[in-house]
């Protein structure tokens, strides 16, 4: 039986990688050299006490106080996971996806070659993936989501959940993402919405020095719509948005 590491490799563009590919930690690292950060945010993702906690106390804790200490968010984003990891052979994607947790639940229906891959640029979090969320369908990658190394129309969904807003130039990697999802596949985003308490010049200063992107309350839909995603629907709870659609 074909491993899913061997699977990820196999759908990898060669065309798009230019180093040689090292498996020694568990994953597959098609970047090498680490470079310097340009921001405090993404500094922090890459800080192994970060990755330790991230998935237990960091995010929770994160996404709760963007949706005013709410569990919208959470609840939503909980269904949304188990619908696109739904029974089924198929290949998905999971865009910065830290140490791994959503995607080990989106391989749990998998079936046949179905595989979900995570990727994501930050060793400490693939390691922690590596460990605590391994899986017979589940494979990591260490990329750049600007420069996704697959051809187009690889993947039958992908999901970007509570890390779009972190990237720089994110709706550059809108752009590939939708570049490497099939007709017809399915698109989900988790990110940051413009509201009346986001627009005020504490959270816009806060923002700037930490590189957090909060978005225009129509600035995805607008920009996977002339990407060529149709069937959008966005749902909004706090600070926080899904955008989900398909590919036409």
């Amino acid at each position: 039986m074909t491993s899913a590491s061997e699977q990820a490799r196999a759908l990898l563009d060669p065309s798009r990688i230019h180093v040689t590919i090292d498996d020694s930690a568990g994953y597959l690292d098609i970047l090498g050299r680490e470079d310097e950060l340009p921001t405090v945010s993404l500094k922090a993702m890459r800080n192994p006490v970060v990755a330790a906690i991230y998935e237990r106390l960091w995010r929770p804790a994160f996404t709760r106080a963007l949706s005013w200490g709410g569990r919208g968010a959470a609840d939503y984003g909980a269904k949304l996971v188990e619908r696109i990891g739904r029974p089924g052979d198929r290949a998905i994607l999971d865009v910065a996806c830290g140490p791994g947790l959503h995607t080990k639940r989106l391989a749990a229906g998998l079936t046949g070659d179905g595989i979900s891959i995570g990727l994501d640029f930050s060793p400490p979090m693939l390691a922690r993936a590596v460990a605590d969320n391994s899986g017979d369908r589940v494979a990591y990658i260490r990329g750049d989501a600007h420069h996704p190394p697959f051809a187009d129309n690889t993947f039958d969904a992908f999901v970007c959940l509570a890390a779009l807003w972190l990237i720089p130039d994110p709706l550059t990697v809108v752009d590939q993402l939708v570049r490497v999802t099939k007709p017809g596949g399915e698109i989900a985003i988790f990110a940051t919405v413009r509201t009346f308490v986001s627009s005020g010049p504490i959270v816009n200063f806060t923002a700037q020095r930490t590189g957090l992107k909060i978005f225009g309350r129509h600035e995805l839909s607008d920009r996977l719509r002339s990407a060529g995603v149709v069937q959008i629907e966005q749902t909004i709870t706090g600070e926080t948005q899904y955008v989900i659609g398909r590919r036409s």
